[in-house]
């Protein structure tokens, strides 16, 4: 996360954040004696950016304006401060998508807020204040610092914190397939999804541990493409089987699933859905293979309503800046 302030609280703040994807729970049920606790991956896009400064009267303009408002007003309220504000939404991640945007808006606006007011408030506080990362903590550690990250669970009341974290590899590429007529499960109908589903083995709960921290971590270390994309690949399966039967199958999109499928018959074994989706992703080691990738997608895309990009891996926080 990288700040640029005088010592003086500037009259306008603006943050930029990236998406992450969600790779999965080590105890997807959340009922074990180490409940949930995720593996994800900071990318360098889509991106959440906006502007927010003191003025004569609230306003709020842009895409998710409205949210973001709100998270603006409920933070200043648990502070006792009572200002105006304008904010602009200048791009924001897409909602529902599994690209943890809520979580990414939320600390934009409550840093952006922070500095505003002067006030030293770390991306943990700022998550605990707007409800977000009850149950994982890799949209706070990527806002953070960035890279793939492992995180804790929540433990004992307190929000889930950083257990390891690992550069990605420049040179690798991330597809994105992006389903803009599918959303996500939230709110509501994600907490009864979580108590419909049966409790996790321990077992394998440890067995998805120590092949996170002993091999998908240090394979990115190594620079070790194969065995990363086997590790997150892995990981992907278990969560695809768990959550199968309140979407359907291992993935939320039909169309998407399609693409991920034929993919995977052709030898692509990194690969999966974030979150609850429906955006699906896959791994190629470098700028050429990530062209050929994006290629076969979109010639495996049934649909026509499918959306794809070639992302990176981000190794860096948000960016906080006075304007």
């Amino acid at each position: 996360m990288s700040e640029s302030f005088t010592s003086q609280s500037p009259s306008s703040v603006t943050v930029t954040t990236t998406a992450r994807l969600h790779f999965g729970f080590l105890d997807p049920s959340g009922r074990g004696a180490q409940p949930f606790g995720s593996f994800g991956l900071s990318l360098d896009q889509p991106c959440t950016r906006l502007t927010v400064q003191s003025a004569e009267a609230d306003s709020a303009s842009g895409p998710e304006a409205d949210r973001a408002a709100r998270y603006l007003q409920t933070i200043a309220m648990s502070y006792g401060v009572d200002p105006a504000y304008r904010l602009h939404m200048e791009a924001a991640i897409p909602s529902h998508a599994g690209l943890g945007s809520g979580t990414q808006l939320a600390l934009a606006v409550g840093s952006a807020f922070a500095a505003l007011e002067g006030l030293d408030l770390s991306p943990l506080e700022i998550a605990g204040r707007l409800g977000r990362g009850a149950r994982s903590g890799i949209g706070i550690a990527t806002f953070e610092a960035g890279g793939a990250v492992l995180d804790s669970g929540p433990q004992d009341g307190a929000l889930p914190a950083l257990v390891a974290r690992a550069s990605f590899p420049e040179d690798w590429r991330v597809l994105l397939i992006f389903d803009p007529e599918t959303k996500g499960l939230d709110g509501a109908d994600e907490v009864a999804a979580f108590e419909a589903l049966p409790a996790f083995p321990d077992a394998e709960r440890a067995d998805l541990r120590a092949r996170i921290v002993d091999r998908a971590l240090p394979a990115l270390e190594a620079r070790d493409f194969a065995a990363f994309c086997a590790e997150v690949g892995h990981l992907q399966e278990r969560m695809g089987a768990y959550f199968a039967p309140l979407q359907g199958g291992p993935y939320t999109s039909p169309q998407v699933a399609t693409v991920l499928d034929s993919l995977c018959a052709d030898g692509v074994i990194g690969l999966g859905q974030s979150s609850w989706g429906p955006t699906g992703f896959a791994f190629a080691a470098s700028e050429d293979a990530g062209e050929k990738l994006l290629a076969a997608a979109r010639d495996h895309d049934e649909s026509g309503v499918l959306r794809f990009t070639l992302a990176r891996g981000r190794n860096e926080g948000a960016e906080i800046a006075p304007s």
